[in-house]
């Protein structure tokens, strides 16, 4: 795929020549894998042993919703200490937690304080990440290189979805739970080898103000995206993400209803990431680069109206194939996320790339959880569709924001051409 996916002149394998790169993009892709092999797990263990919709999906909430904390007050260490040694230590820390969750003895209500621990440790690594990103590469380069990291995920996803049903019924939840705590200490030797040490990003050097204190920092990464209403709606597009994973999170009950079992709910989970990985790949190779911007809005709807349409309670094949089409329509994050850290000054990046986390990841975990609740009152058909629903409506009103702000910003230009 690499050799034949372009965007201009730049293509997948252009970026892979990148070694730190190269070492980021296996490090992720093997152990998402494993985290969504442990998603699997994690809902199989509860629902075994609960038979409750609403716990399962409390439970895989909790994957999500401890980041509302996390993003924001964690990411900024990645601002204050060397971003390379950030996500070496979490990674270890991380391969700690889940090895300890995969001891079968433990009681449910250990295993998800440990999930929350493993889940705030997530938040600094992705902030650092996602901040050493743009010293990596630069200009189209970085654009596509989110397209990839989006595809292969994705796809890693899918792979932990799709064989996850078949795996945890194989080797069992907690031998599930063991693999993903392996993944880290492989991502965390990767980076180790791959990834060379970078020096801190110091606050205020950019603006020759005094360094802030941790707290001050947070609050002034908050005011620097609030101020700007381009950040503030590019925010807004992103957490709509969390109305789109409510299949995920309510996809064991779904696949009951529909008469299936483990695989069919593998196959349920796989099917969103799928689609966002097909869907990603048609956007960065078929969307010029100078009109995908006016592509966001229009895509986001399209992603909700699948989902609408499991209110007419499908089978399980079309509902496969449904889930896959709103998963396509996640495609437009490829454009949301390199518009957002690029516009953020490198010293305040982390941190505001933890603020983005942090509401992205708690709106699933709440997204998930409202689902869950209609599911164990209405069903899981119903709460599917209401999800997809709102997520259409509001992708709506945030599309004709988006188009005034462009035309605003047009306006501006023409006048500012004028007056020179």
């Amino acid at each position: 795929m690499a050799d034949v996916i372009t965007s201009g002149r730049v293509s997948f394998r252009d970026v892979l020549r990148n070694r730190e790169y190269r070492s980021l993009w296996i490090a992720d892709a093997q152990s998402m894998a494993g985290d969504q092999l442990a998603r699997v797990a994690l809902s199989v263990l509860v629902f075994e042993r609960t038979s409750s919709s609403v716990l399962t999906a409390l439970t895989y909430a909790l994957t999500f919703l401890p980041a509302l904390v996390g993003g924001a007050m964690l990411a900024g260490i990645a601002d204050r200490m060397p971003r390379r040694r950030v996500m070496i230590g979490c990674d270890v820390l991380r391969a700690g937690l889940l090895g300890l969750m995969a001891i079968p003895a433990l009681p449910v209500w250990a295993v998800s304080v440990l999930l929350v621990l493993a889940v705030l440790a997530g938040s600094p690594f992705s902030a650092a990440e996602s901040a050493l990103l743009p010293d990596l590469l630069d200009g189209e380069r970085y654009v596509v290189a989110t397209g990839l990291r989006t595809i292969t995920n994705q796809m890693a996803q899918l792979a932990g979805f799709a064989g996850g049903g078949v795996a945890v019924a194989i080797i069992g939840p907690h031998a599930g739970l063991g693999v993903d705590a392996v993944t880290f200490a492989v991502s965390a030797l990767l980076i180790t080898v791959g990834v060379r040490p970078r020096p801190v990003p110091r606050l205020g050097t950019a603006t020759g103000e005094p360094e802030q204190s941790y707290l001050a920092s947070i609050a002034a990464a908050i005011r620097l995206v609030a101020r700007q209403p381009k950040l503030r709606t590019l925010l807004a597009f992103s957490w709509l993400l969390g109305l789109y994973v409510v299949p995920e999170g309510i996809a064991p009950a779904y696949a009951s209803s529909v008469g299936a079992g483990a695989v069919g709910m593998g196959l349920l989970m796989a099917a969103g990431p799928a689609g966002t990985a097909l869907g990603t790949y048609l956007f960065v190779r078929l969307v010029p680069a100078a009109v995908r911007s006016r592509w966001i809005g229009p895509i986001a709807i399209a992603g909700g109206i699948p989902l609408a349409l499991c209110a007419f309670r499908p089978g399980l094949v079309l509902s496969i194939v449904l889930w896959a089409i709103s998963g396509a329509g996640a495609a437009y994050q490829v454009q949301v996320a390199p518009d957002y850290v690029r516009a953020v000054p490198d010293e305040r990046r982390a941190q505001a790339i933890g603020v983005a986390a942090s509401g992205l990841l708690a709106s699933q975990g709440i997204g998930i959880l409202l689902g869950g609740f209609i599911a164990a009152g209405l069903g899981p058909a119903p709460a599917v569709a209401w999800a997809g629903g709102v997520a259409a409506m509001l992708a709506g009103w945030l599309t004709v924001a988006w188009c005034r702000m462009d035309r605003r910003a047009k306006a501006d230009d023409g006048s500012r051409s004028l007056s020179n």
